[in-house]
């Protein structure tokens, strides 16, 4: 059987909404930032060392030892992460503890912890 298109048109324009909108609108900038920022926390494993982060500052070694995963591995996701600013770094002599970079970053991940918890 195959399924019927919805061919309904809609032939009414809301002038006021879509200017009102439109005047809205993000700069492309922006757009592609915050779509960058919404891809690097569409990657399980980074999602996994956001969880970690947002309960502890942690060096490369603790991050590999709660996740499983080699220190190389781990690295590699920190450097896209903090390149988007998403985590920030401390050095302590030899050893570099990796936190949350801000409250925005903070609230992002708890809302959308939230909102896959909700039922």
């Amino acid at each position: 059987m195959e399924a019927k298109m919805d061919t309904t048109c809609c032939n009414v324009i809301h002038g006021d909404t879509v200017d009102k909108v439109k005047s809205a609108e993000l700069p492309e900038e922006q757009v592609a930032e915050l779509a960058t920022i919404f891809q690097a926390l569409g990657d399980a494993t980074r999602v996994r060392i956001i969880h970690a982060l947002v309960q502890s500052e942690m060096c490369v070694c603790d991050l590999a030892a709660v996740l499983g995963m080699t220190q190389s591995a781990i690295s590699h996701q920190l450097r896209t992460l903090r390149n988007l600013r998403i985590i920030k770094r401390r050095k302590e002599g030899r050893v570099a503890y990796y936190s949350i970079d801000d409250h925005h970053i903070l609230t992002l991940f708890k809302t959308g912890l939230e909102h896959v918890s909700h039922r």
